[in-house]
């Protein structure tokens, strides 16, 4: 086995510092393991919150979970993926955001590994933490023991791959969560990349209208191509006109489901208003720590809403997203939504880049 003796990782010291370019030892994978060499790694909204502060994350750090890359080597034990396909030196795959430390209750019994005691994230680790490589912000990745890996198709493009174990996957559980039912409304806060898939998602569930509300205008004008009949501002739309707008479409009385992935808590008793009887509202973006709003408890129940929360996914999410996005990639233009690709080099121009919202999703292409 021919492993080259190091590979570049980004890293940054601190929240806001620099990203600096530099060179960890590689190994052999070991049982359990496998080496990839990184062909695609975009930057999620939680990995901007992660750089700014804004959420916990160990330091010296590496970022980067939505990943897709190529085998370059495979340790003992692993050979097929979780569809009990066979895996080789050379496969393009994607891979679970997370990984669990072995079976556990959660796993078992509540069937939630993604919730187990001590499971872990890739870039969310220190660089210090062996093996090193275990973010995409880098030339190479280790895929550890206990995650769930796929083999991809040739005719995905990488900028189609590389959403699906985690943005994808989140609005799939995120979708499941609602229980979207044919003919229903549904209302998205947030036309981000989530927002977008999740749209598409609810559309290919058979939603019969879909709302998007979001402040940046090109998302507001890019919803359409992602089945979104309706897209608002609800910055300069008066709350009063706003709900008027929403049950015009969902009549007689209000969204049948909301999702909010926006990542704003001040928008969630809104939500709550724009939901009929016996709605349902999935919290899925307000994934930072404190994230305090108040809200009127009697609206719940007088109602009946059902509130959900989705964090991380199942593995069968995973699974389900490739599915989708191989099925309808024709029907919606995901490529498009990976806008911006910078090599590892220009990093920083990258995250500043979709920090600002000057890109949907920034793709970093070592």
């Amino acid at each position: 086995m021919n492993i080259t003796p190091s590979g570049r990782i980004a890293v940054y010291d601190q929240a806001n510092a620099p990203f600096q370019i530099r060179e960890y030892p590689l190994h052999p994978p070991k049982p359990g393991e496998v080496l990839v060499r990184i062909c695609m790694s975009t930057i999620c909204r939680s990995d901007i919150h992660s750089y700014q502060g804004h959420r916990p994350n160990p330091c010296p750090g590496v970022l980067g979970h939505e990943i897709i890359g190529v085998i370059e080597a495979l340790g003992d034990g692993v050979d097929k993926d979780m569809r009990g396909d066979s895996l080789s030196p050379g496969d393009r795959i994607t891979w679970s955001e997370y990984f669990i430390p072995g079976r556990n209750y959660f796993s078992e019994i509540l069937d939630l590994p993604q919730k187990s005691p001590g499971v872990d994230k890739y870039g969310h680790m220190a660089a210090a933490t062996l093996p090193h490589h275990h973010g995409g912000f880098g030339e190479y990745c280790y895929i550890l023991p206990n995650s769930w890996i796929l083999r991809l198709p040739d005719e995905l493009s990488d900028e189609e791959a590389t959403p699906i174990n985690c943005g994808v996957a989140t609005m799939i559980a995120a979708t499941e969560a609602a229980n979207i039912r044919m003919g229903q409304t549904v209302v998205i806060q947030g036309l981000g990349l989530l927002g977008l898939y999740g749209a598409a998602i609810a559309k290919a569930r058979g939603a019969r209208a879909v709302i998007g509300l979001d402040t940046v205008p090109e998302r507001r004008e890019r919803a359409s191509q992602f089945g979104v009949y309706l897209a608002l501002d609800p910055a300069t739309t008066d709350k009063a006109n706003l709900l008027r707008q929403i049950r015009e479409v969902c009549r007689p009385e209000g969204a049948d489901v909301v999702i909010e992935v926006c990542g704003v808590p001040e928008v969630i008793p809104l939500g709550i208003e724009m939901l009929r009887v016996g709605g349902t509202y999935v919290l899925a973006g307000v994934v930072n720590p404190d994230a305090l709003v108040t809200i009127d408890a009697n609206l719940l129940l007088r109602k009946l809403l059902t509130l959900r929360g989705v964090h991380n996914y199942h593995p069968r999410n995973l699974i389900e997203a490739l599915d989708f996005v191989v099925a309808n990639r024709r029907r919606f233009p995901f490529h498009d939504l990976v806008d911006g690709k910078y090599p590892l080099d220009r990093v920083n121009e990258a995250m500043a880049d979709a920090a600002a919202r000057r890109v949907l999703r920034a793709a970093i292409v070592p």
